[in-house]
């Protein structure tokens, strides 16, 4: 799993205890369907339950599709597994709740809860069983033996919880989760993972669109095409779905136009789920009952290719060989929501992402959809370079990566292990030794692992983990010694970008839009103005009178354009607290040749952006020292541009030196090369100053 992924969770349930302890009575957390939602769920419960014994967590979660077993399972492997080991869990059920006398036990820190158990009409309500469970723990009883804090997680919490919300006076704080929180409820999120963020992480799949007119035919023989290279390249059976969204005319379209798709695709393998139960054309899969078929076709190598579904796929239902959703509509077709858009957009590779083939993480890292797209829904709007400019092959960057121990083991493995001795002052436990493991980034790991042939050695390693974990940091963050160069690499032909309000007008760049729209979105307001920035230096650079679409490209004077992550190698390594890459934001490349690389930073605070400075300066200081080096070592000039205000204050990081200069500054050191006269100079940056 990429450090990036990691971190991206982390921070999250960092600001999720954040706002906890700020005393908000009710928090919402949204993050995408196939981001790691139960697991972030449970590291939040472990912190509280790590600082706060007297910490109680009710989990009320949807009572369909086994979501609550699932959820229950999972909280149970991660506290076994050391991962997160402060929670007890216990799930609420028919067991408990339903025939002969009611109990729950109170020896527990986390319940999970059915919802549909708790409603007017079961026993735990109308006896009263849950709310004199909640009294005993809360101390609300004749005897006030127990004084616990009980807080309420709403999983799902787009589905109403009427019953529970009537219970509001017992519990300390409530918790929203959801990919699609409800507004009208005031569910605002206070915690967001956006879709861009978990993209970029490669925590889910980027959603392609395709065209309205395909048919079923069309998309099932596109599938085919993919499923050979799916199957080799990531060891995985995808999947295809097929979303029937009008529940009367079910049976209609599963004669009429399904089957009659599938007959043309003999050797796919199909199952049909309905309120009534289910058919398939797999021999095999009847002989099980039916209760047992997505248990069986969640896993990579089922031999199920296409899933055909009756209205709304159940939310929770994991299946992240899933790659390809298709709706069969007419004329009371829904638009898809995030819930159904998001069957298909996990992972299936997401624990050992880093060690796939270019070529793999991009077909992991993709969904095909054919269906009505909610006009709000922010997906990926194409963008290729100019394809007659041959720009791939002009425009060549020198990227950086660290040597890891993992690829370094060979030379330097003795050189931090051979002092290790068992003389271990105070004896540890295994379990907590795997645990402190577990929490170390997947390069230390990976170096354990690299090192311990026996069971003696792996101890040795882990008990040494602090002063092991001191040298590696100090030899990578020695760029002198870890940063290799890497083979020249172009701008990949095609990427994408998430539209937004930062907007800018764009037809002379590298880029154009596969909808032959002009206008680009970049991801702040300080990128933006970067962005005009670098359009205004290379629009004065050329002659007026010879520009004209034909002479755009032939005329390389500034060159330049935004680095999208998606497909790029145009990548910088640094370490902090783990290995990262630095996506520089623009790279431009003036007429001698020279690259110039700018990652576009901002100190000002919206409603939307809120800085930990903590987090910002320790950030800022890796990649100053990230590109200091790689200046040196690449050739290549660096910018680490920071908007304060309306003010730019620039790091520039040349030939492994660094200085501070302003815009004008910037504007007058880059234009020179091009032996304009001084008074252009001067108009050219009085112009943009003046904006």
């Amino acid at each position: 799993m990429l450090q990036e992924a990691k971190d991206l969770q982390k921070n999250a349930v960092s600001k999720l205890v954040q706002v906890l302890a700020s005393g908000k009575k009710e928090i919402t957390f949204k993050a995408p369907t196939g981001s790691g939602k139960t697991y972030m769920m449970a590291d939040f419960m472990n912190r509280i339950l790590s600082a706060n014994q007297n910490a109680v967590f009710i989990v009320s979660t949807l009572s369909k599709s086994s979501l609550a077993q699932q959820n229950y399972e999972s909280f149970v492997t991660l506290a076994e597994n050391n991962t997160f080991p402060n929670i007890n869990s216990f799930l609420i059920n028919s067991d408990s709740s339903g025939e002969g006398s009611l109990y729950i036990p109170t020896d527990y820190n986390v319940y999970v809860l059915p919802r549909d158990l708790y409603k007017d009409s079961s026993k735990l309500k109308k006896e009263g069983t849950f709310l004199n469970f909640l009294k005993n723990l809360t101390g609300d009883t004749f005897m006030k033996q127990a004084d616990k804090t009980v807080y309420l997680i709403k999983d799902e919490c787009h589905i109403a919880t009427s019953n529970l919300d009537e219970l509001k006076e017992y519990f300390a704080q409530i918790i929203n989760f959801s990919a699609t929180p409800k507004l009208s409820r005031r569910q605002e999120p206070d915690v967001e993972i956006s879709n861009t963020e978990a993209e970029n992480a490669k925590l889910i799949k980027q959603v392609e669109p395709c065209s309205e007119t395909d048919s079923l035919n069309d998309a099932l023989t596109k599938f085919e095409q993919i499923r050979t290279d799916y199957i080799n390249l990531l060891g995985v059976n995808p999947c295809f779905i097929i979303q029937i969204s009008n529940k009367e005319k079910a049976e209609e379209e599963l004669k009429n136009n399904i089957m009659p798709a599938l007959e043309n695709h003999q050797e796919l393998k199909w199952v049909y789920i309905s309120d009534k139960g289910g058919e398939t054309n797999d021999n095999g899969l009847k002989k099980l009952p039916v209760a047992k078929w997505k248990n069986y076709m969640k896993g990579k190598e089922s031999t199920i290719s296409v899933i055909i579904f009756k209205m709304v796929i159940s939310e929770g239902w994991d299946i992240p060989r899933a790659c390809m959703l298709y709706q069969i509509r007419d004329s009371k077709s829904k638009q898809l929501d995030e819930q159904v858009m998001g069957r298909v957009r996990r992972n299936p590779r997401l624990l050992d992402f880093e060690t796939l083939s270019e070529e793999a993480k991009h077909l992991a890292c993709t969904a095909w959809i054919w269906g009505i797209i909610p006009k709000d829904e922010r997906l990926p709007k194409q963008v290729n370079l100019y394809a007659d400019f041959e720009i791939e092959k002009k425009f060549r960057v020198k990227p950086v990566k660290l040597q890891t121990v993992s690829s370094i083991k060979k030379h330097h493995l003795k050189e931090f292990t051979e002092n290790l001795k068992d003389d271990a002052t105070v004896p540890t436990s295994i379990f907590e030794l795997y645990q402190n493991l577990q929490k170390q980034d997947n390069e230390i790991q990976n170096f354990c692992y690299d090192y311990a042939e026996d069971f003696k050695k792996w101890t040795l390693f882990t008990e040494h983990l602090g002063s092991i974990k001191s040298s590696y940091e100090q030899y990578i963050c020695d760029y002198e010694k870890s940063m290799i160069v890497c083979q020249d690499v172009g701008f990949p032909a095609e990427s994408c970008f998430i539209e937004n309000t930062n907007n800018l007008t764009l037809d002379d760049w590298i880029w154009c839009r596969k909808d032959k729209e002009t206008d680009f979105s970049f991801d702040s307001e300080a990128e933006k103005k970067w962005a005009e920035l670098l359009k205004d230096i290379r629009s004065n650079s050329i002659d007026k009178a010879t520009k004209n679409e034909n002479a755009l490209f032939e005329d390389s004077r500034f060159l330049w354009g935004k680095n999208f992550p998606l497909n790029s190698e145009i990548k910088y390594e640094y370490f902090l607290n783990g290995v990262h890459s630095s996506y520089p934001d623009f790279v431009m490349k003036d007429k001698r040749g020279q690259i110039h690389i700018f990652e576009v930073k901002s100190v000002n605070k919206s409603s939307s952006i809120n800085i930990d400075e903590e987090d910002y300066k320790n950030k800022v200081n890796a990649l100053r020292a990230c590109y200091k080096e790689a200046s040196r070592k690449t050739g290549h000039i660096f910018y680490l541009p920071i908007l304060d205000k309306s003010v730019w204050k620039i790091t520039r990081l040349k030939e492994g030196k660094e200085d501070t200069i302003d815009k004008n500054q910037f504007v007058m050191s880059i234009t020179k090369i091009e032996n304009v006269s001084l008074p252009e100079i001067e108009t050219v940056s009085l112009k943009i100053a003046e904006e």
